[in-house]
C-alpha cells in the first residue's frame, strides 16, 4: 500500500508497527452543534481508509473521539443560560449527549462504521491529569496562575517537524494569558474560573484539559504501542487541523513519553461552498441532517468519496447530480441480476466486513479485484477505482444483453457489487427502493393504489382503461415495468 504522508509531504510504502495490525487514530468532533459537511468528509474518507486495510488482510483498531468540554460548548451553555434547566454540568452533559446522538445518527446514514473506541474528553480526566503530571515532572511544562498549566514549547526542540512551522511563527488560543512564559505556549490544563465555568477536581487542581491534550492522552490510554518508537500507526482528521492541534499532540506526546505519537499522518481537503472554505463564521456550514433531508445518505456518500481525499471538495448540487448518474448506473446493473444471487449483506460492523470480504473476494472477477483493490492502495486514488468500477459495469452489461440468462455469470457480478459495498460502503439499497428514493409515503400510497386498479383493469381486459392509468402515472413522473415478478416502478430518471 502507498499512502501520503504529511509530515514527509510524499507518497510512501505503508509499513505497520506490528506485522499484520494497524492502530489508526481520527480526531472526532467537538459536539457543540450538529455534524456539518466538512464532517461528514473526513468520517467517509477515513471509513475508506479503514475499510481498505481490512480488505488486505489487516487487522484494525479504530478510535474516534469526542471533545465533549471545550470553550466553545461552554459558551453555548451560557449563551443558553436557563436556571430552570438545572447545575452548568447537568447541562454540559444533555448537551454534548444530544449532539453526539445526532452525529452518529448522520454518520449511520452516510455508511460510515462505528469506531471501535469512542473516548470522550470527560471520561479520560484521568489519563490526561497523568500525563499532565509527566510533562510537569519532566521539565516541559509549568503553572500558571489559578492551577492552569501551559507548555513551554521552547523546551521542545522538535516542534514544528510536523507542520513545518517554526516556534517563531506559532499561534495560541489564548495569545494574551499574562501567566504564560511565552505567548506561543499552549494550555494543558485550564483552571477553574468561577461561576459560569466548568472544572473537575484533580490533582492539578480544580480546572479541565486544554484541547491538544486529550487526543494524546486517549492515543495512550487505548492504542498506545509499548515496544514501538511510534506510538500509533496512523493518526487522522482534516487539513485544518494540522496546525496547532496536531503539531501541539505530537510535541506533548513526544515530551511526555520520549517517543513520537504517529508513524504516518493522514489529512483530508476541506469542502468548499460557492467557492469559500466552509465554516459557521461565513455562514456557510451545510448541515448534514440538511442535506440528508434532500438526498438519502448513500447518495451523499457516493458524491462525497467521489474527490480525491486530499483535494479541496467544492461542493455543489449539480455535481452531485453528476455523481449520482454513476450510482444510477450500478443499481441498473443490480436490477439486472436475479435476486437469488444478490449477496445480501445487511447492516455490518468492521469486524463483520473481513468475514464478508472473505467470503465474496474468491467469487469475484479476479481481474477486477485486483485492479481496485491497486487503485484505491495508491493512496486512495478513488478517480481510477471508479473508472474500474465503470469498465466493470460497462462489460457486465455488454455481457448480459448477448447472454441475458447466464447465470454463473450473473453470480460472479452480484460479487463484484458486493466488494463494492465493502470497500466503498456503496451499492447496499434494494435496486428498486434506490429507484424509489425522494418519493414520499403519501405519494406511494397513491402509485400502489393505481397500479392495484391497472391490473384489475388489464384481468377485465379493459386495456384503454389500463394505458390511461399508465399514462396517469407517467405524469406524476412514475415509470412502470411488467415482470414475471409482478408489476414494478420508479421515479423518472432526471
Amino acid at each position: 500500500m502507498r499512502i501520503y504522508d504529511s509530515v514527509k509531504k510524499q507518497k510512501c510504502d505503508f509499513v505497520s508497527l506490528k506485522e499484520g495490525e494497524v492502530r489508526f487514530y481520527v480526531c472526532g468532533p467537538t459536539v457543540y452543534d450538529h455534524a456539518h459537511l466538512g464532517h461528514a468528509r473526513s468520517s467517509i474518507v477515513f471509513d475508506l481508509w479503514r475499510r481498505l486495510f481490512i480488505a488486505n488482510g489487516y487487522k484494525v483498531r479504530f478510535a474516534k473521539n469526542f471533545t465533549d468540554i471545550d470553550d466553545k460548548i461552554i459558551k453555548k451553555i451560557q449563551d443558553s443560560q436557563n436556571p430552570q434547566k438545572g447545575d452548568v454540568y447537568a447541562r454540559l452533559q444533555a448537551l454534548t449527549t444530544y449532539y453526539i446522538d445526532s452525529y452518529l445518527h448522520d454518520m449511520d446514514a452516510l455508511g460510515v462504521l462505528r469506531a471501535d473506541l469512542e473516548p470522550k474528553a470527560t471520561q479520560s480526566l484521568p489519563a490526561i491529569v497523568s500525563m499532565i503530571e509527566s510533562l510537569l515532572h519532566k521539565g516541559y511544562a509549568y503553572k500558571g496562575d489559578n492551577n492552569d498549566v501551559y507548555l513551554h514549547i521552547a523546551k521542545d526542540s522538535h516542534y514544528g517537524s510536523l507542520s513545518k512551522h517554526n516556534q517563531d511563527h506559532t499561534k495560541s488560543r489564548i495569545e494574551s494569558a499574562s501567566d504564560k512564559l511565552e505567548s506561543k505556549d499552549f494550555a494543558l490544563w485550564k483552571g477553574y474560573k468561577g461561576e459560569g465555568d466548568i472544572g473537575y477536581e484533580s490533582a492539578l487542581g480544580k480546572g479541565r484539559p486544554g484541547w491538544h491534550i486529550e487526543c494524546s492522552a486517549m492515543i495512550e490510554q487505548h492504542l498506545a504501542y509499548e515496544d514501538c518508537e511510534y506510538r500509533i500507526d496512523i493518526h487522522a482528521g482534516g487539513a485544518d487541523l494540522l496546525f496547532p492541534h496536531h503539531e501541539n499532540e505530537a510535541s506533548q506526546t513526544r515530551c511526555a513519553t520520549d517517543k513520537e505519537l504517529a508513524k504516518y499522518w493522514l489529512h483530508n481537503g476541506f469542502v468548499n461552498v460557492n467557492g469559500e472554505k466552509m465554516s459557521k463564521s461565513l455562514g456557510n456550514s451545510f448541515f448534514v441532517k440538511d442535506a440528508l433531508r434532500i438526498y438519502h445518505g448513500e447518495i451523499l456518500r457516493n458524491y462525497l468519496l467521489g474527490t480525491h481525499y486530499r483535494l479541496v471538495l467544492d461542493f455543489s448540487q449539480e455535481d452531485l447530480l453528476v455523481s449520482k448518474k454513476r450510482l444510477d448506473k450500478l443499481y441498473r446493473l443490480k436490477k439486472r441480476l436475479k435476486p437469488s444471487l444478490l449477496r445480501t449483506l445487511g447492516r455490518y460492523n468492521a469486524d463483520e466486513i473481513h468475514t464478508h470480504w472473505e467470503e465474496c473476494a474468491p467469487r469475484a472477477n479476479a481481474a477486477f479485484l485486483t485492479q481496485i483493490l491497486q487503485a484505491l492502495s495508491d493512496d486512495l486514488n478513488i478517480s481510477k477505482a471508479l473508472s474500474v468500477i465503470e469498465e466493470m459495469m460497462s462489460k457486465a452489461n455488454e455481457h448480459l444483453d448477448k447472454s441475458p440468462k447466464d447465470t454463473a455469470f450473473m453470480q460472479e457480478v452480484a460479487y463484484n457489487l458486493a466488494l463494492i459495498e465493502l470497500l466503498l460502503g456503496i451499492g447496499a439499497l434494494d435496486s428498486m427502493a434506490y429507484f424509489q428514493l425522494g418519493v414520499d409515503e403519501a405519494t406511494k400510497a397513491r402509485i400502489e393504489s393505481l397500479l392495484a386498479k391497472r391490473s384489475e383493469a388489464k384481468a377485465q381486459k379493459d386495456f384503454v382503461r389500463a394505458d390511461s392509468i399508465r399514462e396517469e402515472l407517467h405524469a406524476m413522473g412514475v415509470e412502470i415495468m411488467d415482470t414475471p415478478q409482478g408489476t414494478m416502478w420508479e421515479k423518472h430518471a432526471h
